[in-house]
């Protein structure tokens, strides 16, 4: 018997605001993603440097070198050596908006919740046992919200422990998630 994944829409909301609410309570109380982020010793020098470039919106490598050929040339090479190797994200100037960011998050964890509602509607009856959907959704969800940041610790430089921490938050993540589904799931008409 087939599902439908409209009939999953209570838990793809309930799974989507409990998301929401673990990550509100992670990054504005637990605040342990804090350490995530580190201070430069000279950092008004590095805003007065960066500034006066006037760079464009988005990231910035230093050096910049975007092609394998040119890490043979030796001046290139002299660069790395000599460093700082950085990327440099440049944001707008101003205070971040706030509502736009948590909007932005809230349609992340939506859309997670109905990539994650859709498989499980190809896997698992109507009528799967708790366990068995809580299961698949968590390992859904674990993946969904996680494990496509492992690679910025591999090519740029985030700290393991960052995404280590990014990690944590994912299986927090995928485990209300699987609640919300493991609980809700259509029984069998």
């Amino acid at each position: 018997m087939t599902m439908s994944l409209l009939e999953l829409w209570l838990p793809i909301l309930l799974g989507t605001f409990l998301a929401w609410m673990a990550s509100a309570v992670i990054h504005m109380a637990l605040k342990y993603h804090n350490f995530d982020y580190q201070k430069l010793s000279n950092e008004d020098e590095v805003r007065s440097a960066v500034r006066s470039g006037n760079p464009s919106l988005g990231v910035h490598t230093v050096p910049y070198c975007v092609d394998m050929e040119q890490m043979q040339d030796e001046a290139m090479q002299g660069k790395f050596r000599e460093g700082p190797v950085a990327l440099v994200t440049v944001f707008p100037s101003g205070m971040p908006n706030m509502g736009k960011l948590v909007g932005q998050q809230i349609v992340y964890f939506f859309l997670g919740c109905v990539f994650v509602g859709y498989c499980a509607t190809l896997a698992l009856e109507p009528g799967a046992e708790f366990m068995r959907v809580f299961r698949f959704v968590a390992t859904l969800g674990f993946l969904t919200f996680g494990w496509a940041l492992i690679p910025f610790s591999i090519w740029y430089g985030h700290l393991w422990s960052s995404a280590g921490r990014y990690l944590l938050d994912a299986l927090i993540y995928g485990s209300l998630v699987a609640g919300s589904f493991a609980w809700l799931w259509p029984s069998v008409v």
